[in-house]
């Protein structure tokens, strides 16, 4: 199994930043996103009540479905798309190998 893994983060212009991630760490997105200085609210901490770290999903393995609380603050975004999630409630494993996603702005 590998140790690490890459997530693509994609800017406006359609230039992509490649993050290496340990898999070890039960780390979030959110928490990788933050480390490597990018531009994230996450106001909550990870609890899923603020929706500041919301990033568009622009490809991906599968990924799990969204927890109730999850898709109810995604529902109260007014620039929501069909593949919107919370950066702080995927967790970095294995599976996230070759994510790419935007970080959406704020309003």
């Amino acid at each position: 199994m590998k140790d690490t893994i890459n997530i693509y983060v994609q800017q406006d212009s359609g230039e992509r930043t490649t993050l290496e991630v340990p898999t070890d760490m039960n780390l979030s997105v959110m928490e990788v996103l933050k480390a490597n200085e990018f531009e994230l609210q996450a106001l909550c901490g990870g609890m899923a009540i603020c929706a500041t770290c919301h990033v568009e999903v622009l490809q991906s393995p599968p990924l799990p479905a969204p927890s109730d609380d999850e898709a109810y603050m995604l529902e109260s975004l007014p620039h929501a798309t069909e593949s919107s999630r919370l950066s702080c409630q995927l967790r970095v494993s294995p599976e996230l190998d070759g994510l790419v996603l935007r970080i959406m702005p704020e309003a």
